[in-house]
């Protein structure tokens, strides 16, 4: 396995500090101000397994290693009280994710819905939603009248994952059986 040098270091790359896996969010590249200083690599770091972002200092000359990590499609099953089911395509073995690891990613999620998961030494550790999702809307709030002076003529929906979502913004004459595409943002 090669090591990645400090010099190196560019977004979205994932290394291993400390044993634990991360991700690299921004990367600046400090100049010394003096002669014979080694340039210093300042880092925004993505803890992969508790995603817990860190600030981090690094010399030229540090190298690390690229963690075990592997992208695997999988399948949306189904949620319960005990959590989010999922279906690994490749191995069909089923995994689940507890509500607090899926957090955000619950209003795009709808049965069936393929996706892929990051797994770490072989375990899920994380979700990575299609760019789009499409979803059925099932509920809007009424439109009041005079609302369409302002242009501020939208009102908020709940989509068939059963998630009222701030952004999803429908105009006001919109009414519920509306197919809607919804894209997701990653941070």
């Amino acid at each position: 396995m090669a090591l990645i040098t400090a010099n190196e270091l560019k977004r979205k790359l994932l290394i291993t500090v400390d044993g634990q896996p991360y991700v690299v969010l921004e990367v600046f590249f400090a100049s010394p101000t003096a002669r014979g200083a080694a340039t210093m690599v300042r880092t925004r770091l993505r803890q992969l397994l508790t995603g817990a972002v860190m600030e981090k200092s690094f010399r030229s000359s540090e190298k690390f290693a690229e963690p075990d990590i592997e992208l695997s499609p999988a399948s949306f099953l189904y949620s319960d009280a005990h959590g989010f089911h999922f279906m690994d395509e490749k191995s069909y073995e089923q995994f689940t994710f507890s509500p607090d690891d899926v957090e955000s990613d619950r209003g795009y999620l709808k049965e069936g819905v393929s996706l892929q998961v990051l797994k770490y030494n072989g375990a899920p550790v994380s979700l990575q939603l299609p760019q789009h999702v499409e979803l059925l809307v099932t509920s809007t709030e009424l439109g009041l009248r005079g609302d369409t002076a302002a242009g501020g003529a939208t009102k908020q929906a709940t989509n068939s994952s059963g998630s009222t979502r701030k952004q999803v913004k429908l105009p006001a004459a919109l009414n519920c059986r509306l197919a809607l595409c919804l894209t997701h943002h990653p941070l």
